[in-house]
């Protein structure tokens, strides 16, 4: 199932989260994959998916051993689902030499066990993610089926240096989110903006309901094409499932027809998390 694909059916999970309740969390997830097996190759959940956006790391931080991942791996490999999101983890970051700490991690889970992990490069300073969580330094990209696949996290989305396709390095761009209903136009815009920047796929997939802060978010989970156009969308404020299908050849035939990125400009990231 590694082998290339040239249709990869990817799957937009907006739900709701209950706080804080991880065993709610998970149960929720494990029907949605039952009712998905066979329909789609990725099912992406959103941000933190098992907690909602709580910054009780101290209470609710698991390493990449324990109990969520440890599930994840079960049902991707008993749907034959690659699973990704993110959720809050301890031990040590993806730099084998950092100290424990914990971080608000983004994972891809294959159904073949294969794991990669990116943590949250950009921590929410209004909303004091800062205090609570390290942020990332490593931009991973995920080979799976034959597509290049760029992970990030919500705020991540703000910061267009950091999601950029250097030399067409990705073909699919992923966003989980929990994304305020008060900054939806941002949300809304940005992601579109990045499909077209960066000449490739782009899913962003945010949560519904009000979480522990009394804070309202109202979905707007979508898939776009390179071209920027709207290949799936949720219904706002509602919970659902929505599955986009995206197709290489199509994508390769309009990066040569019109190769922007041959165009942009040359760069080097700073690596060191930021201060």
């Amino acid at each position: 199932m590694n082998g290339e694909c040239r249709r990869l059916r990817v799957s937009l999970l907006q739900t709701d989260i209950v706080w804080e309740d991880k065993r709610a969390n998970l149960e929720r997830l494990r029907r949605a994959l039952k009712e998905l097996r066979g329909t789609t190759d990725i099912a992406l959940l959103p941000e933190m998916f098992s907690t909602g956006f709580s910054m009780d790391a101290r209470h609710l931080a698991e390493p990449v051993e324990g109990e969520t991942v440890s599930l994840l791996k079960a049902w991707a490999a008993a749907c034959g689902i690659a699973l990704a999101g993110s959720y809050i983890a301890c031990g040590k970051d993806t730099c084998p030499d950092a100290a424990p700490a914990a971080y608000n991690r983004a994972f891809f889970i294959t159904p073949q066990g294969e794991t990669t992990f990116i943590d949250k490069r950009h921590l929410f300073r209004i909303g004091y993610e800062k205090e609570s969580y390290t942020a990332g330094h490593s931009l991973n990209v995920v080979r799976y089926r034959g597509w290049n696949i760029r992970l990030l996290v919500c705020y991540d989305l703000r910061f267009p240096v950091w999601s950029r396709n250097v030399q067409n390095g990705y073909d699919l761009l992923i966003y989980v989110a929990n994304w305020p209903a008060s900054r939806r136009k941002v949300w809304d815009t940005l992601l579109q903006a990045r499909a077209l920047e960066n000449q490739c796929y782009l899913c962003g997939v945010n949560r519904v309901g009000t979480d522990g802060n009394h804070i309202p978010y109202n979905g707007g989970s979508v898939a776009y094409s390179p071209k920027g156009e709207l290949i799936a969308s949720l219904p706002d404020g509602l919970e659902g499932i929505a599955t986009a299908t995206m197709d290489l050849e199509t994508l390769r035939a309009f990066r040569g027809k019109f190769p922007v990125w041959k165009d942009a400009d040359k760069f080097t990231l700073d690596l060191k998390p930021p201060a």
